[in-house]
């Protein structure tokens, strides 16, 4: 009899918690149906820099197309033109403008033979509209001030292509500021007074500022100089994550004071901080020995090694929760309020945890936050109320 009791008990327990999950997604579904969804980052336009990439279909690889986006309930997404950085001279600047030029040119392109299901947006209101039309809205940002160089009047050029933000540094710094990473260290003790002018010309033209990858001091340093509000469009909090591309609480405090938002980031790295993988290092260093140096593979090659490198981070690699994701969420409302935290995954960047791989899966970070009892308007401002009020607010203040 206990026995019958205990497995009555169970499939009730398991029942209730199957009808809580299905209600869950009911809701998330008509949430994401009711009001816009935003991601300020992904990589995807290096995917569309091959031959075999179409945003107008399903693809394999890659994080996000206009089909997943429909699956996942995303109606915007900020494609970001990532330039490497390289050499510091007027020839490299040249080149580093020209591959952004191409990289604007097949994001149009691709976006033109798509036309009945996306379209390129320029401000909230088009976002908005393009929702409405049941289509998906593309702004686009610029991840790396580097092809900038020295000349202001290229910040001009890429706000009259479509760019509205642009991440000031990557990786290592360059002549407008520091990076949080460069394994150098810091050159211009912050944002050089070449990144004051460039600050400077994004509020005049209306184009947010992004302060993901800067080092602390040139984040405080954007904060004192910028006359409107600025974004992290894919970072996350070091209270729970430390690596240096994260923001402390007391730089969420200034971003706050500033007005800004903090769109965090679902790289798992910046999510979590990573333990050891043996396993993964053995697999990947015997992979370079089998193939040798990936930058000197000859074209043949290329393909093979990517693949089988997708395959052993896909066996070995540890990734984030979802649940790990809101965390962060937590904790940022919770240190500067809702009015200041939303959404940037990084995809086809590095960006992708457990139970969220792909925009096909955005939904879920929806479920996670209703589980935890936000309401629909908090999920709302995270997920486009507040990185809207921003956009609004930086374009107001434009003094074109």
């Amino acid at each position: 009899m206990k026995n019958f009791l205990l497995a009555v008990i169970v499939l009730t327990l398991a029942s209730s918690c199957e009808t809580t999950d299905k209600q869950l997604s009911r809701r998330a579904n008509r949430l994401h149906q009711k009001f816009l969804t935003v991601d300020t980052h992904c990589d995807t336009p290096l995917n569309l820099m091959g031959d075999d990439f179409e945003l107008g279909e399903k693809n394999e690889l890659g994080c996000v197309d206009f089909p997943r986006m429909v699956e996942g309930g995303l109606d915007a997404e900020f494609f970001a033109v990532f330039i490497v950085q390289g050499p510091r001279n007027d020839s490299a600047f040249n080149e580093a403008h020209r591959t952004t030029l191409e990289i604007l040119d097949t994001i149009y392109n691709n976006i033109e033979r798509n036309a009945s299901l996306a379209e390129l947006a320029y401000s909230p209101e088009d976002a908005f509209r393009i929702k409405r039309e049941k289509k998906r809205a593309i702004f686009i940002g610029l991840e790396n001030g580097y092809p900038i160089g020295t000349d202001l009047g290229r910040v001009r050029h890429y706000y009259d292509l479509g760019a509205r933000y642009i991440t000031l540094c990557h990786s290592g710094n360059n002549d407008i500021c520091d990076s949080s990473t460069d394994p150098n260290g810091p050159e211009n003790n912050g944002l050089s007074p070449f990144g004051e002018e460039v600050v400077k010309e994004m509020n005049r033209l209306g184009m947010m500022v992004d302060v993901s990858h800067i080092s602390d001091k040139s984040f405080y340093d954007v904060i004192a100089v910028s006359e409107a509000p600025v974004i992290a469009s894919h970072s996350s909090c070091r209270a729970l994550c430390s690596s240096p591309r994260n923001l402390s609480d007391d730089m969420l405090q200034a971003l706050k004071a500033n007005g800004g938002v903090i769109q965090i980031c679902i790289l798992s790295n910046y999510i979590k901080t990573p333990e050891p993988n043996p396993e993964l290092e053995y697999n990947l260093s015997e992979l370079v020995e089998r193939y040798g140096d990936p930058a000197n593979l000859p074209e043949e090659d290329i393909e093979n090694y990517k693949k089988e490198r997708r395959e052993i981070y896909d066996k070995y690699r540890r990734l984030a929760t979802v649940s790990d994701v809101v965390d962060h969420i937590d904790h940022a409302v919770q240190i500067i309020g809702i009015n200041h935290v939303g959404i940037g995954t990084d995809f086809d960047g590095g960006g992708g945890v457990e139970g969220c791989r792909s925009v096909a899966e955005m939904k879920n970070i929806t479920i996670e936050m209703l589980r935890r009892g936000y309401t629909r308007q908090e999920i709302k401002k995270i997920w486009s109320g507040n990185l809207m009020r921003v956009f609004n607010e930086v374009q107001a203040l434009a003094k074109q």
